[in-house]
């Protein structure tokens, strides 16, 4: 089945495999807790390639949108959520030989209460002025384990289904019309 978020052009370096355009996989991991040194929001940023990456980000991205940021280089692997029916995708990401600056972020994000967002980006080596996936995947970690060598994370999508709606809980106590 195929995409409908990815563009005209990835689907074609897909389709063709040319020689003059690479796909560049990205991911993103934002979390409130990931700060830099001036203590300003930041993301930790990868690329799976052999050098850093600087590329423009979508306009409507969660963090620096639409600016030119940079990916560094890591090996990483990851299986994209199948496109069908499966009532919530969850996937299985592991990034290799990561950095202690990565290791303090996670550490920083397992005291909080707040969920760990990743982002997955793909670009074209030929085309850095944008994602080719329109919107981008972004998932939910659920699970994350660290070592020495590596981060494996689980990651879902939210979980829209299980949801109230309205987000709003009528209760007897907030509205004691309801009893009788």
């Amino acid at each position: 089945m195929p995409d409908p978020t990815l563009s005209e052009a990835i689907q074609e370096a897909y389709a063709h495999a040319p020689s003059d355009a690479i796909i560049l996989h990205t991911l993103e991991l934002r979390h409130p807790d990931f700060r830099d040194e001036a203590g300003n929001p930041t993301a930790i940023r990868v690329v799976r390639d052999q050098v850093d990456l600087t590329a423009r980000l979508e306009a409507d991205a969660p963090l620096n949108p639409g600016q030119m940021v940079t990916f560094i280089a890591m090996g990483f692997e990851l299986d994209l959520p199948p496109v069908d029916t499966a009532p919530v995708p969850e996937i299985v990401v592991t990034l290799d030989n990561v950095s202690r600056e990565i290791v303090r972020h996670l550490d920083a994000a397992a005291e909080s209460q707040a969920v760990i967002e990743i982002t997955y980006r793909p670009y074209l080596s030929n085309d850095l002025e944008g994602p080719q996936m329109d919107p981008p995947i972004t998932l939910v970690l659920t699970e994350v384990e660290a070592d020495v060598q590596r981060v494996t994370a689980r990651a879902r999508m939210m979980d829209i289904g299980n949801k109230a709606f309205p987000s709003r809980s009528y209760t007897a106590r907030e509205f004691p019309g309801l009893t009788r």
